[in-house]
Parts: C-alpha cells; sequence; structure tokens
C-alpha cells in the first residue's frame, strides 16, 4: 500500500483489536479498519538531541490523538536514542536499592556516556537482556508485608525510557477518572475528584472495591494484547515480555509465572493502568452511559477505585456484572474489603430515621471518608488521616528514633522535620488540621522519650523540649484548598470523573 508521498506503508497491519469500540474492547473479535503509518517519522532529525527527542515524541502524541485506532510500528529508536535514555538516567532515584547486579546510580554515571552507548547498541542489536528481580519486603499499614522488586539498573533505565515513549500514546487514551502515576496527576487530583463528585453529583451509595491482588494476578497474555491495541512494533513488545518473563530471585532461587508484574519498576504502573484502561475504565465508562439511569461518579487511583451511584439497585447490579467482568480477565474483587455502602447528603437523615445510626466510612488513598457537615451546615465529605497509618508511622519513628538514639541532636531534628513535613504535606487537607496537629505533638513525645533515654539519670523538662519542638519540627498548617477549588482550577472546567 502506497502513501500520500508515493512511499510504501510498512504499518497497516489487518485483523487486530479495536482500541476503543462500541462494545468492550477486550471482548471484540473482528471488526477494526486498516491502520495507518506514523506520520512525520521522516521529519525526525538524524542525530536527535534533547529538543528532537521531545519533538519527535510530540510527533507520535499528535499522531495518536488524530488516529485514536493507530498502531505505531515504529517506536524502538526512540528508545535507544542515547539523549532519551541519558534523560531517563538522570530521572532515576539517586539513592535506590540496587538490584542482582549491585549496580548503583553513582557508579554507572562514572562512565555515563559509554554505559550509554553500549546500551543503545544492545537495543538496537536485540542484545538487551532483561535481569531478574531481587525480592524485598516491605511493612504494610496493617502489619503484612508488601512484596517489591528491585530491578537491576539498567532495567530500570530502559523501562524509564520506554514509558516514556508510551506515555506520548497512552495519555491520550487513557480516560479522565483515572489518576494513578500519570504525568501531571496525583493522589490529591484523585481526593479531590471524589469530594467533588459525591458533594455536587446526585449520589447517595459508594462502592468501595478493592481487586484482591492485582500485581500478582495480572496475566500476561491479556496485557500484551492489550498493548498490540497500539504498538505494533514487535521490538518493544518483545521488551516488555523480557520484563515480565524475567522472574523474581528470591533466596538465590529464580522464579517466573505467566502471571503478575513486579511492583518496584518504572513500568509495572503504566502496564497496571494500561491492563485496567483495557478492563475495567473502557466497559466502566459504556456501563453508566448505556445502562445507568441516575448519576454515576467513578475514581481510580492504579488498582483502587471508588464508585458512586444514585440508585442501590445500580449499584448492586454493577458489582454483580463487575465480578464477571473481572473473572474473563483473571482478576477478583476482595471479598472481605469490597463493600457497598450508603453515603451522601441524604445518607445521615435517612439511616437515623430507619434507626441505622451513623453513616459508615471509607478509606481512599491514607484517607477515612465520612458524611460531615461544614459551619453553614451543608453536607461535605470528611477526610481524616486513617488511623492505621497514622499508627504505623509513628511505630515506624519509633523504631528510627532508638536506632538514632545516640546521633547528634541536629541530625535526628532534620530527620523528625522531614518526617512533619513530608506528613503534613500530604494529610494537610481542609478539615483535617486536628489529625496533622495530633501527629505533630506525638512526634514530639516521641522525640522527648529518646532524649531522656540517652542517659538513665536524664530528665528533660517540657520546657527546654518545646524549645527543640519550635525549633526543629515545621508547624501543622492546611496546605491544600478546598477541593472543588483547586477541581476546577486543574480541569478548567473540563470534567476529569468523566
Amino acid at each position: 500500500m502506497m502513501n500520500e508521498h508515493g512511499k510504501s506503508d510498512r504499518s497497516v497491519v489487518p485483523g487486530k483489536l479495536p482500541n476503543k469500540a462500541e462494545g468492550p474492547a477486550a471482548e471484540a473479535v473482528e471488526g477494526r479498519g486498516r491502520a495507518k503509518g506514523n506520520p512525520g517519522e521522516g521529519d525526525a532529525l538524524r542525530t536527535p538531541g534533547r529538543a528532537g527527542a521531545l519533538s519527535a515524541l510530540d510527533r507520535v502524541r499528535e499522531a495518536a490523538e488524530r488516529d485514536r485506532k493507530q498502531r505505531f510500528t515504529a517506536l524502538l529508536h526512540h528508545v535507544y536514542d542515547v539523549e532519551h535514555l541519558r534523560t531517563a538516567y538522570h530521572a532515576l532515584k539517586r539513592d535506590a536499592a540496587a538490584g542482582i547486579d549491585g549496580e548503583t546510580w553513582e557508579h554507572y554515571g562514572e562512565a555515563l556516556e559509554a554505559n550509554l552507548q553500549d546500551l543503545a547498541g544492545r537495543l538496537t542489536r536485540g542484545a538487551y537482556r532483561a535481569k531478574p528481580v531481587r525480592r524485598v519486603f516491605i511493612p504494610k499499614a496493617d502489619g503484612r508485608l508488601r512484596p517489591l522488586g528491585v530491578p537491576a539498573l539498567e532495567d530500570k533505565l530502559v523501562q524509564r525510557a520506554v514509558v516514556g515513549v508510551l506515555n506520548a500514546i497512552y495519555e491520550v487514551d487513557f480516560l479522565g477518572f483515572s489518576y494513578g502515576f500519570r504525568p501531571g496527576r496525583s493522589p490529591h487530583g484523585a481526593l479531590d475528584a471524589l469530594t467533588v463528585g459525591i458533594t455536587t453529583k446526585r449520589v447517595n451509595w459508594v462502592l468501595d472495591a478493592d481487586i484482591r491482588g492485582f500485581f500478582d494476578t495480572l496475566d500476561h497474555g491479556w496485557l500484551v494484547k492489550f498493548v498490540e491495541h497500539r504498538v505494533a512494533d514487535r521490538r518493544v513488545v518483545r521488551l516488555i515480555q523480557k520484563w515480565l518473563n524475567a522472574g523474581v530471585l528470591e533466596d538465590g532461587q529464580r522464579t517466573r509465572s505467566e502471571v503478575g508484574t513486579v511492583q518496584g519498576g518504572s513500568i509495572s504502573p503504566l502496564l497496571a493502568n494500561i491492563y485496567l484502561h483495557y478492563v475495567f475504565d473502557l466497559w466502566v465508562q459504556r456501563w453508566r452511559t448505556k445502562q445507568a439511569h441516575g448519576d454515576v461518579v467513578v475514581v481510580r487511583f492504579a488498582d483502587d477505585f471508588v464508585v458512586g451511584f444514585e440508585h442501590r439497585e445500580e449499584a448492586e447490579r454493577f458489582l454483580t456484572e463487575l465480578r464477571e467482568r473481572f473473572a474473563k480477565f483473571g482478576l477478583t474483587l476482595h471479598p472481605d474489603k469490597t463493600r457497598l455502602i450508603e453515603f451522601g447528603r441524604f445518607a445521615a437523615a435517612n439511616r437515623k430515621a430507619r434507626g441505622d445510626g451513623k453513616p459508615e466510612t471509607f478509606n481512599f488513598l491514607g484517607f477515612t471518608h465520612s458524611c460531615g457537615k461544614t459551619r453553614k451546615g451543608k453536607f461535605t465529605v470528611l477526610r481524616q488521616t486513617m488511623r492505621q497509618r497514622w499508627q504505623a508511622k509513628l511505630k515506624a519513628v519509633k523504631a528510627e528514633l532508638r536506632r538514632r538514639l545516640h546521633d547528634p541532636l541536629s541530625a535526628v531534628g532534620d530527620y523528625l522535620r522531614s518526617v512533619v513535613m513530608g506528613h503534613v504535606r500530604y494529610y494537610g487537607v481542609p478539615m483535617n488540621g486536628s489529625s496533622i496537629v495530633a501527629f505533630r505533638q506525638a512526634i514530639g513525645r516521641l522525640w522527648k522519650w529518646a532524649l531522656e533515654r540517652r542517659s538513665q539519670s536524664h530528665h528533660l523538662s517540657w520546657e527546654r523540649m518545646r524549645r527543640y519542638i519550635d525549633r526543629w519540627l515545621p508547624p501543622a498548617r492546611i496546605c491544600h484548598p478546598y477541593p472543588l477549588v483547586r477541581f476546577r482550577a486543574t480541569t478548567q472546567g473540563k470534567s476529569r470523573m468523566r
């Protein structure tokens, strides 16, 4: 097939599935039109610099937006571009733990240009090999351990480069209510969208859902099919398959699985978003457009999502159909963590009339959400720090203070300042002031406890301790605006719940 320039169009790949179809895209078998090529590829600079690489990705983004069904056949050259690899290297965390190769960011950077040239050559020749990830465990707020993977440094680097390229395509496709691990989006954006949706829409019921072991049960076969909806470059697909098949190294034993993606790699959040985009997002968008008669509000952050409904019968039907939908793609909802609760502006009055007590609460992104009222008596969503997160952080700080028992006062003060500052910056939302003040006070008590244990006979007066606290611990102030204010500013009138 010839294009408008008289050259062969190698990007035509018939018989593939659509990205967005009238029915669920993941279940379509026929009916895709012929794909188009990568327009503008010939305009790329022969020796692309930073500006050239950025303009090339801009052209990919424009092409993806212009044709939502286009499949991209030539993407790998964006990945192995040395300038793009250098940008990816500098985006990595400098103090991150090393993978099984023991390579650190600093050591790799001592011969950065030579290393990047060698890596680019291996990517070009197809000689790049993914290494197994090193398994580590970190404690969760509920006391359990969360498994994380630590990839080798070059695997992190290449994954970061691939994410940069694929984001140019998928940021066009992803829907507005998807917030997790996306450029320009944050947990507070999701929290704002949820609060605004519940307070401005007719929401009377909330589905608080949890996918059981999502990152451990994600099906590789389906994931590759979903990626191929947009990516026809087999070399990029093979890179993703290499990371999926690299396996995990734990206690000297290497294990592989046909399901799951290891948390900790740069590529995992994007793959999770791609999977849920086709399995959940497109499906729920179609469901609330075609089947719902009342308002439906959806907010998803990675594998954590909340759905609000106007009518209970629709919420129950949605939950039943969602379980069936997930089962087709190897996912299940956690039976103990998935609840349908009465929640909204009329929940308190309705439950009081029935003698059912106060409305139930639900947790989302570290906050406990409950039905509350403003000073003027209007309904609002009250967001307070989850008690489990609050207690888990204090427990971790106490253990760290015990380890730093004989460190200089200034060093411990710097550490505690960063703890309080990070806590306040995340949890300092309107109407949560008492919680962050209490957290700062609890940190001060723990610090006093640690200082008094430097010597068995030492007693530290509260007058002196308060001077330490005032000097080192930042004040607990609300640092986030009200949800509706920021939500309107960031969306500029265009809803991110749709």
